[in-house]
């Protein structure tokens, strides 16, 4: 085979490794909008997250952050309130969501979960294993927060506030702390 068949191959196959990867792509990009059903939104969506005592989760400063993350002491629905869901698109039985602040960040369950304090960061820019979240259904809009390590997200007091460790993923089991109000299309 002489070099210019050998180059023309090459080429052939250069073309053909990026269409697949476009493909790819485009793939990557439709299976974070599939959304099915018993699920708080319908592909990606803003939502605000209410704790048991009627606060809101905010990420401070919109994100980007490893210590004083999440406030729960809001009483109003601002930007910093406001998370977009974002659909894992792991491939598994049960949808985990990516929890996207105002500023473009990912918000991570530090170690995976069973933590009570450096618990939640806001500084990822990706979506992975510890960004991943499952909300399971309590009914009426409600649900419990399910971390990477199966423990359930908790609103340290019931929510309200504004340092210190206000959130804690070491919960075994849903109790109120462990029960938000998950409100979309904002």
């Amino acid at each position: 085979m002489n070099v210019k068949t050998k180059l023309g191959r090459a080429a052939g196959i250069a073309v053909a490794a990026m269409g697949m990867a476009t493909l790819g792509l485009a793939g990557a990009a439709s299976a974070s909008t599939a959304q099915p059903a018993g699920n708080p939104t319908v592909g990606p969506q803003t939502c605000s997250i209410q704790t048991t005592n009627g606060h809101y989760l905010t990420a401070v400063g919109g994100g980007g952050r490893i210590t004083d993350v999440i406030h729960t002491d809001a009483t109003r629905v601002g930007a910093w309130e406001k998370f977009t869901l974002i659909d894992s698109g792991d491939g598994s039985p049960v949808i985990h969501y990516g929890l996207r602040t105002s500023g473009g960040y990912f918000l991570t369950a530090v170690d995976s979960g069973g933590r009570t304090s450096d618990v939640i960061h806001s500084n990822a820019t990706w979506l992975q294993g510890w960004e991943k979240f499952q909300f399971n259904s309590l009914g009426g809009g409600y649900y419990d927060i399910q971390v990477a390590d199966g423990h359930y997200l908790t609103a340290v007091g019931g929510g309200g506030l504004s340092s210190g460790d206000t959130l804690h993923t070491n919960a075994t089991r849903v109790g109120s702390w462990e029960t938000f109000r998950v409100t979309c299309g904002l």
